[in-house]
Order: structure tokens, then C-alpha cells, then sequence
């Protein structure tokens, strides 16, 4: 049997777990825009 506050918890921490997930993709994202434009920029500078 679980109270209610610990099931407020698990509630809370499945909602955190979320927002780091979605933190993580956003960052590796960026991280890989960034790369290409450092890309682009290295091949096409004259």
C-alpha cells in the first residue's frame, strides 16, 4: 500500500524525469546545429 504523499512523489519525480529528457534532447540538438554550421563555415570560408 502506498500513501498519498509518496505517491505524490512518484509523481513528481516521473514529471522531473520528463523535463531532464527533454533538457538532454534539446541540448544534443543544438549541439549538433552548431556543429554543422561550424561545418559549413570551415568548408566554405575563401
Amino acid at each position: 500500500m502506498t500513501t498519498d504523499g509518496e505517491r505524490r512523489r512518484l509523481e513528481l519525480e516521473k514529471k522531473r524525469e520528463r523535463y531532464v529528457w527533454l533538457y538532454l534532447g534539446y541540448f544534443l540538438f543544438g549541439i549538433h546545429i552548431v556543429a554543422f554550421v561550424m561545418i559549413y563555415a570551415v568548408k566554405h570560408a575563401k
